[in-house]
């Protein structure tokens, strides 16, 4: 069954796959509606039955928590600028300056991934592509990251199915286009005021923004410095979590390729409350994006709202990741 999100809290479904992957006609066209409805609101779901085993999701925080532990020197070895491999700074990025918003440096640390096979278009390769960048000091962190994003591919080619299919158009109409696509895999650690320092006015651990791509596929914790969410009626409120589900939000690609039908879902990570010094967070964060070349066209009414100009999916894309870096 689909259930609803407890409280007060923005409408967040949380929708079992298992209907869809191995149930019937039917029970796929109510997941289908029940997801077709959450994204026109909140732009953001919870998903269960997705057979991501628990037990990969903890090995890979533990091994990303014994990097973070690292001293600052050691790390430095691996340091990347957004978009690029390896490890983010304290002060590398700031989500908010996407909005056209000039804030504090957002209160984390990453270590980022992304695609590991090169393209055979030169050009693409010089731009999307390099080796991922993986520490020598931790090294059952590639094993482990490797694996948890095989996971994550399969996932995303099965939820786009699902967003083609809850649109009324064929299942491939998304997923056709992730023949290669250039994804990004983000370990993010949200340390406490106690290694931090208290926040700057204005200051979060992420800063407020859309995502940028197709599908965001999180794995989170809970917190007193947790994720909140933005929707017209309610404002700001906290997301709803489910330790055992993932959650999932539609980012600006997703929503222009709708044709706004559905919302790239608005969102932001609390800075580290003053009453827990100690609360420490980790999200693993993959990024769904498309095969580079990808030519974005609005689906027309009566399912899309709004009609915008075809974009090439990477030149947008590029975009958007300038926009958040910091210097």
């Amino acid at each position: 069954m689909n259930s609803t999100s407890a409280g007060s809290g923005p409408w967040i479904p949380t929708i079992d796959l298992r209907p869809w992957l191995d149930g019937d006609e039917a029970g796929r066209r109510e997941t289908a509606r029940t997801v077709d409805a959450a994204l026109r609101t909140a732009g953001f779901l919870l998903v269960t039955g997705h057979g991501v085993a628990p037990e990969l999701r903890a090995a890979v925080r533990a091994a990303a928590r014994a990097f973070f532990a690292l001293p600052a020197e050691t790390k430095a070895a691996y340091e990347a600028k957004v978009g690029g491999r390896g490890w983010l700074g304290p002060k590398a990025e700031a989500n908010g300056y996407s909005e056209g918003t000039e804030t504090p440096p957002d209160l984390k640390e990453s270590l980022t991934f992304a695609t590991h096979e090169p393209f055979a278009d030169p050009v693409v390769n010089a731009e999307w592509y390099a080796p991922n960048v993986w520490p020598a000091e931790i090294p059952e962190l590639r094993t482990l990251c490797e694996e948890y994003l095989e996971r994550m591919a399969e996932l995303e080619k099965e939820l786009l199915s699902l967003l083609g299919y809850a649109l009324g158009l064929e299942r491939d109409f998304f997923s056709r286009h992730m023949d290669h696509p250039t994804y990004g895999f983000n370990i993010n650690w949200y340390p406490g005021t106690d290694v931090i320092g208290e926040p700057e006015p204005g200051q979060f651990r992420i800063g407020p923004h859309t995502d940028f791509g197709t599908v965001t596929i999180l794995d989170r914790q809970a917190g007193k410095g947790g994720l909140q969410v933005f929707t017209d009626d309610g404002g700001w409120e906290d997301a709803p979590f489910d330790p055992a589900a993932l959650t999932i939000n539609i980012g600006d690609l997703m929503a222009r390729w709708t044709g706004d039908r559905w919302r790239s879902g608005r969102h932001r990570v609390l800075p580290p409350p003053a009453d827990a010094p100690a609360e420490e967070l980790m999200s693993l964060v993959y990024f769904g994006e498309c095969t580079p070349g990808t030519t974005v066209e609005s689906v027309p009414a009566p399912v899309g709202r709004v009609t915008y100009p075809p974009v090439d999916s990477h030149v947008y894309l590029r975009e958007k990741l300038n926009s958040i870096t910091v210097g």
